[in-house]
Order: C-alpha cells, then sequence, then structure tokens
C-alpha cells in the first residue's frame, strides 16, 4: 500500500480538525459513545455490544473490494479525530491504522484496542484473526470493559449485551466441534491463508501453505509450489479447495478451473462482513458450505 504521498495530507487535515474539536468535544455532541472499527466485523460487534450507547463507524466495509488494496485517505484521518475508542486488527493487516493514529494528535483522548495484542499475534503470524474462534471474545470483553467504564450509567446494559453476545458465539463452536469429530486430519487446501485459523480449529490438514503465504504477501509463487498445488487438485489429493472471493487474480481462476474439472469442491470465504449479515451469521454460513462440501467424504 502507498501511504507516503498521503501523510501530509493526513497532517493537515488533522490540524485542521484538532482546531474544530477544541471547541467541541465529540462527547458532548453526542450522548452515544463514538467509535471507529478499521474493519466492518469488528463494528458489527461493537454495535451488538454498545446498541443504541454507541455511534460506530466502519472503515474497510466493501465486501466486493480487495481490502488489501484500501489506501487510506484525509477522510480517513478525519473519522479518527472523533472517535472516543478505535478497534482495529493488528498484526500487520492493517498498517495504516497505526500510520493514522501516529500523526493524530488526540491520542490522550482516545482508547485503542488492538486485536492482535489481546490474542498474542504479531506482525509475520497469520493476521486474519477473525476466524480465530478466541478472538471475538477477547475483543468483545475488552470493548465491553472499555463502555462500561467510558459510559458506567448504561453498565447493566453493556454487561447483558456481552453475555448474550457470548451465547450467540457457542453455535459456532458447536460447529466447529462437530465437524473437528468428523473432518479432524482431512487434506484440504487453500489460495490463501484467510480461512487457516478456522481450519486449524477444526483440524484440517492444511496443504500448499507455501503457496498460500506468497499470495497473502502478494509474491509470486515457485512454479514447483503451484505444479503441487495442482497436482492435489487432479489427483484428488484434498477435498476441498478454500478460496477468498474478494481476491480472485488469474492464478486463482486457474486453481478454481482445475479443481472443478477434478471434481473437487470450491468453498468461498472472505475477509469482509457481507452486507445485512452479523459476524455471528457470516462464521456460520461458511462453516455451513464447508461442512455441505464435505458432505460425500468418507474415511
Amino acid at each position: 500500500m502507498k501511504f507516503a504521498h498521503v501523510l501530509t495530507c493526513f497532517a493537515i487535515a488533522l490540524g485542521f480538525c484538532n482546531v474544530a474539536s477544541a471547541q467541541s468535544s465529540p462527547s458532548v455532541q453526542s450522548a452515544r459513545v463514538p467509535v471507529v472499527a478499521a474493519e466492518n466485523f469488528y463494528g458489527d460487534v461493537i454495535r451488538q455490544l454498545g446498541g443504541d450507547h454507541v455511534q460506530v463507524t466502519s472503515i474497510l466495509n466493501n465486501p466486493d473490494q480487495d481490502p488489501h488494496l484500501f489506501e487510506a485517505s484525509p477522510k480517513t484521518a478525519r473519522l479518527l479525530q472523533h472517535a472516543a475508542l478505535v478497534v482495529y486488527n493488528g498484526a500487520d493487516y492493517d498498517p495504516w491504522m497505526e500510520k493514522l493514529l501516529a500523526v493524530s494528535r488526540s491520542s490522550d483522548k482516545r482508547t485503542v484496542i488492538v486485536a492482535a495484542q489481546l490474542v498474542g499475534k504479531k506482525a509475520g503470524d497469520n493476521p486474519h484473526l477473525w476466524y480465530d474462534p478466541s478472538t471475538m471474545p477477547a475483543v468483545a470483553k475488552a470493548v465491553s470493559a472499555y463502555l462500561s467504564s467510558a459510559d458506567p450509567s448504561h453498565k447493566s446494559d453493556y454487561d447483558a449485551r456481552l453475555a448474550a453476545f457470548l451465547d450467540t458465539l457457542k453455535p459456532i463452536d458447536a460447529s466447529v466441534a462437530q465437524m473437528k469429530a468428523h473432518y479432524k486430519g482431512v487434506p484440504v487446501t487453500a489460495t490463501e491463508p484467510v480461512f487457516g485459523y478456522m481450519a486449524d480449529a477444526i483440524g484440517f490438514e492444511m496443504r500448499n501453505q507455501r503457496f498460500q503465504m506468497a499470495e497473502m504477501n502478494e509474491t509470486e509463487p515457485s512454479a514447483a509450489d503451484i505444479a503441487a498445488f495442482e497436482k492435489d487438485l487432479r489427483e484428488r489429493r484434498v477435498h476441498v479447495l478454500i478460496y477468498n472471493s474478494q481476491a480472485t487474480g488469474a492464478l486463482t481462476k486457474r486453481l478454481l478451473d482445475v479443481a472443478k474439472d477434478a471434481h473437487v469442491p470450491s468453498v468461498s470465504v472472505t475477509e469482509t462482513l457481507p452486507a445485512k449479515k452479523t459476524y455471528q451469521q457470516w462464521m456460520q454460513s461458511q462453516l455451513d458450505a464447508l461442512a455441505g462440501a464435505l458432505q460425500g467424504w468418507q474415511r
């Protein structure tokens, strides 16, 4: 991503916003807690936890766009000026967020929650943390604790909403456990490690991981890795091909064609929450699609 050419614009935009915010604090303007989430799945969870007491803006919210191609703008920077709480993924998934926060002058008025820090992940690890079943409970608890502290008059509501949210994750955990009981050790493959943490939770044998990391890091997979991937599909050494439908370049399309010809089912996953779905519905629908694709498999 290209940041250098816009950082000066950010500084100018932020300086202008600081003048305005000095005269009118966002907490005074509205009884709702202003929150900015870098990714819309975190934004959705925050809305569930805060209800009418929060005003949430999500920066990455287009399910038809490759999030790796996102470039922050002065408009993005201005959003942060009015946020009492900022939530982002970390682990180098959204480095533009760190850059925006670094040039912002209102850090003393803002709380920042980084999902990667909550679950002990860092740059170089698989950054698709929202597919790890342990991530959202940790994020939800941190967000709820902040809201209860910042808005203590509604603490009982926040506590109830947190408990309700954690309950709604139980069917997802049950689906993962059920799939693990049936499909642990089953060889599968993927074009990128987007679904990696969930695949680990299910216990799949994930193949072609060097290829996946190359695709994620936007480097060219080696000819040997491409050949090995295609061989796995043609010889049906894997039972499902998982692909990121937000990043379907020529190589991904080629692998999808090979899988189709070999009668290996393909399952789409996304990096961004689809429109009109909650985080829970999104996760469950993808698990259901995967279970459906594996239905005919037998040990």
